[in-house]
């Protein structure tokens, strides 16, 4: 997803030169048409959209289908593991929606053509950017419901069998997955593709025209439209989330060290199971803390850029968007590289997980081996009915 400065128009003068194939503006009709080439920095966007994002699509389904496998399980039916579970489906999702563009534009070399026909220019707008910034932002705003729910069971934890209850949690995944939706919901109609028939190669080809919809300028204006656009993605999406996140991995984190301390205190009096029942919470912590901070690490720029944009829009124009442009690109590329992660943090730090994966795929042949699968390294026995069987 690739900046634009409010009109079709911009990202012509900022790519007129950035390739010798690049051509977006025809002379005989004086009007510009959607060529990838003149939008994109094709020299970096080619080899790692077109040949490294294939192999990273095909091991973050692998692994965000193993997630959902595995938390889907009757025995792992928790509050939690439910907004981890739908974390792994958008971030999946994510993936999948601009993955046939991709493959065809830049795998295949085939950036360098005009969008043609309208259809396709459509189809490629709503699956390369609508459908994976609706997914991102809905992975968003999981990711923050799953640190609230987790500082409501370290830090007030009576009120955790009031707020975090699965019904609670399924309602406020599906009001999150609204929302995301809502937001974007604008992007559908925003603009509006008109066919333009260019000689091209020496054929007569239909290209398509882009223009700013005729509502956005009749009701809104464009300018107060992508200002209100862009102000409410960097805040709702962007900021306030990494700020609250931030601030909820400092206070978990210092949770967890005074709940260290009071296990070696537990440990002193010979409180044996206490003992082991903070030991599990300070994992369970630990795990999510750990989910989050690899989530803003690679959220934390795109979120900065974006801000830059509002700013060089609205007050002094400083940015040079073909450098904002490659950052975007890197920093998407890492977004994606980061989604196969989580599974790797599951297995090294649940021992549930681990055991239920174990179980899937050799059967009775694990739990033979390992009768301890009845147990979490987190949650105890899974007959406990307490605040912490919402863990995993």
């Amino acid at each position: 997803m690739f900046l634009d400065y409010n009109g079709t128009d911009y990202s012509y003068q900022q790519y007129n030169n950035f390739s010798e194939r690049c051509q977006m503006f025809d002379l005989n009709t004086n009007m510009s048409y959607w060529n990838l080439t003149c939008d994109t920095p094709v020299d970096y966007v080619e080899p790692l959209y077109g040949y490294c994002m294939p192999f990273l699509l095909v091991i973050t389904v692998v692994a965000n289908s193993l997630i959902v496998l595995v938390l889907s399980k009757k025995s792992m039916a928790t509050p939690t593991n439910f907004v981890l579970m739908g974390m792994a489906i958008c971030d999946m999702l994510t993936v999948i929606f601009p993955a046939p563009g991709l493959w065809y534009m830049y795998t295949f070399g085939n950036h360098y053509k005009p969008l043609h026909p309208v259809s396709m220019c459509l189809a490629y707008s709503i699956f390369n950017e609508i459908m994976p910034a609706m997914c991102h932002t809905a992975s968003i705003w999981l990711t923050l419901a799953l640190a609230v729910q987790r500082y409501i069971y370290v830090c007030h934890a009576p009120m955790a069998r009031t707020w975090c209850t699965m019904p609670r949690v399924k309602r406020c995944t599906l009001y999150i997955a609204i929302c995301a939706f809502l937001h974007q919901s604008t992007r559908f109609f925003d603009r509006t593709y008109y066919p333009l028939q260019i000689e091209w190669n020496g054929h007569h080809t239909e290209v398509c025209h882009v223009e700013t919809s005729n509502w956005v300028h009749i009701y809104v204006g464009e300018d107060l439209y992508f200002t209100l656009y862009f102000s409410s993605r960097v805040l709702f999406v962007h900021l306030l989330p990494c700020i609250i996140l931030v601030t909820l991995n400092i206070l978990l984190f210092r949770a967890m060290r005074q709940a260290q301390e009071r296990r070696k205190l537990l440990f002193r009096e010979n409180r044996k199971k206490e003992c082991k029942k903070l030991r599990e919470s300070n994992c369970t912590t630990l795990m999510l803390i750990v989910v989050v901070t690899v989530f803003l690490i690679v959220e934390i720029p795109i979120a900065v850029v974006t801000l830059m944009h509002i700013v060089s829009s609205l007050l002094i124009e400083f940015l040079d968007y073909r450098i904002a442009n490659i950052f975007i690109m890197f920093t998407n590329f890492f977004l994606v590289v980061s989604y196969p992660i989580n599974f790797g943090i599951y297995c090294g730090m649940s021992r549930q997980f681990r055991e239920t994966f174990k179980e899937i795929f050799l059967g009775r042949l694990a739990v033979k081996k390992d009768n301890s699968s009845k147990y979490s390294i987190v949650n105890g026995p899974r007959t406990c009915t307490n605040t912490n069987e919402t863990v995993l």
